[in-house]
């Protein structure tokens, strides 16, 4: 934590326990945790320094009662930027948020309240998002007169499909409970988030890290590529992975019969 600790975060809170799992707390509970432009340098920080600092899985949350709104559109409003200044500051959520797809560490949101414009793209870069009942996902760009800047048309759309993102983004749709995960804005859906979160950072750290940033880094990097090259790139990720050191102990275990078994529970 020495090294997190110099980075002298104001609007995140993180601690890490012994497994190596990081808890990243967004701590602007009285703005709905709504994101300026010193909370987006600060996960550009975090997020480039916590593959390098031992972190074997992260557990993305907020304080207060609700996860994130977004934008931070009183700053947005007092600092009244040029065009070019907003696609500066939208550049920066950009690198924020690949920081945290790319970076091989997988990332576990515990959502609650609202997930809304921006606060869903930052979810939306998690690997994987758990919500609960209190949870509710919305793009309200269109009905407050703007437009995604930090990525919502490349991992919302992904998520949940262009039409359902458009018809968010024009309509105000609301989703939440059992529709929001089935239209893939989130994967679980549970009375209290942060445990369930907290249970799948735990089942991802006792992986092997390289089979962790093979899955939370190349299956990202794969999709961007035509069909052919996201082939040739996997075999050379397998070819990699799948003959560790660590790999080589599992399927060794598998084959003497002592391998936990696959089972639905």
């Amino acid at each position: 934590m020495d090294r997190i600790d110099a980075l002298g975060l104001v609007n995140l809170k993180v601690t890490m326990d012994g497994q190596g799992i990081c808890t990243v707390t967004l701590d602007r509970a009285a703005k709905r945790n709504a994101l300026d432009a010193a909370t987006i340098e600060e996960l550009i920080a975090l997020f480039s320094l916590l593959p390098r600092a031992g972190a074997r899985a992260v557990v993305l949350r907020a304080e207060g009662p609700h996860f994130c709104a977004g934008l931070d559109l009183v700053e947005h409003h007092r600092e009244d930027r040029r065009p070019e200044a907003f696609m500066h500051l939208c550049l920066r959520w950009h690198e924020a948020f690949n920081k945290m797809e790319y970076g091989g560490v997988p990332i576990i949101a515990a959502l609650k309240g609202a997930v809304v414009g921006g606060g869903l793209e930052l979810a939306s870069a998690a690997h994987v998002r758990v919500a609960d009942d209190s949870t509710y996902f919305a793009l309200p760009e269109g009905q407050r007169g703007l437009f995604t800047g930090g990525g919502a048309t490349i991992r919302v759309a992904d998520l949940v499909g262009k039409a359902r993102m458009i018809d968010m983004m024009l309509t105000g749709r609301v989703y939440r409970g059992q529709e929001a995960v089935q239209v893939g804005l989130c994967q679980y859906l549970v009375e209290d988030s942060e445990a369930k979160a907290h249970a799948l950072a735990a089942a991802a750290a006792g992986n092997p890290p390289l089979s962790n940033f093979a899955i939370c880094s190349a299956i990202s990097h794969m999709q961007n590529m035509s069909a052919l090259d996201a082939a040739y790139a996997e075999s050379v990720v397998a070819g990699i992975v799948n003959t560790q050191e660590a790999a080589r102990e599992r399927l060794a275990a598998f084959a003497g019969g002592t391998a936990a078994k696959i089972r639905p529970e």
